[in-house]
């Protein structure tokens, strides 16, 4: 059963999103050298921890719907800092796959049930098909943008199913972690949030995270 998608949702949703698009640009260096290998399958898991933490606290599909609608916007933005246009595969196809993933976890969510999910076995099941899921439907990516998915050096095997595996492991790991951060933080958000006297703060704290997010990640990529 979901929930009735709040301002204050809102909110927590803007920051998970601030930082997720933050973080695939952090990681975007970190595994530069391995861009061609393994890296898309570890931020499939770490995708699926940003996905899974807003489905957790807003229990409605608008939230990882604005979620991924705003880790988009970060990823063009992070073009527009590396000069490159939208229609290259360092743009379009990850924006691809944030959609692919978000849609495999809230299919995988809504077939799976509640007591399965209130289980942390149950919840690292669910992080692992669901990453199973977004890797098969990523090589659908050259209908979507027009660029095909990268294979692995010598085959005609898409990276996404070459290092499936390691997208299952990871996400094993981060879904529960997703769902455990989820859980908290709506009691989180009444003891500080509630507690602003102004309700208009309430959403300056989200945009000033956001700007916060874009300028670090200007940061990284113009310096």
């Amino acid at each position: 059963m979901t929930k009735a998608f709040s301002a204050r949702s809102l909110g927590i949703v803007i920051i998970l999103g601030s930082v997720w698009g933050l973080s695939e640009a952090a990681l975007g260096i970190g595994l530069q050298r391995c861009a061609s290998l393994a890296s898309g399958s570890i931020m499939t898991g770490v995708a699926l921890f940003f996905i899974g933490a807003t489905w957790k606290r807003t229990q409605h599909w608008l939230g990882p719907l604005v979620l991924i609608a705003l880790a988009s916007i970060f990823k063009l933005f992070d073009a527009l800092f590396l000069s490159l246009p939208v229609k290259n595969g360092a743009v379009a196809n990850p924006i691809f796959a944030f959609w692919t993933e978000g849609l495999a976890l809230v299919l995988m969510i809504a077939f799976m049930k509640e007591s399965w999910q209130a289980k942390p076995t149950g919840q690292a099941f669910l992080g692992g098909l669901s990453a199973l899921v977004a890797v098969n439907l990523f090589p659908l990516v050259k209908f979507a943008t027009g660029i095909p998915a990268c294979v692995f050096p010598g085959t005609t095997t898409p990276l996404s199913l070459y290092y499936a595996p390691i997208a299952v492991g990871v996400s094993f790991f981060t879904v529960p972690a997703a769902f455990w951060l989820g859980a908290r933080l709506e009691a989180f958000e009444i003891r500080t949030m509630d507690s602003i006297r102004i309700p208009a703060s309430r959403f300056l704290i989200p945009a000033a995270a956001a700007v916060f997010c874009l300028a670090v990640m200007a940061f990284i990529r113009l310096v």
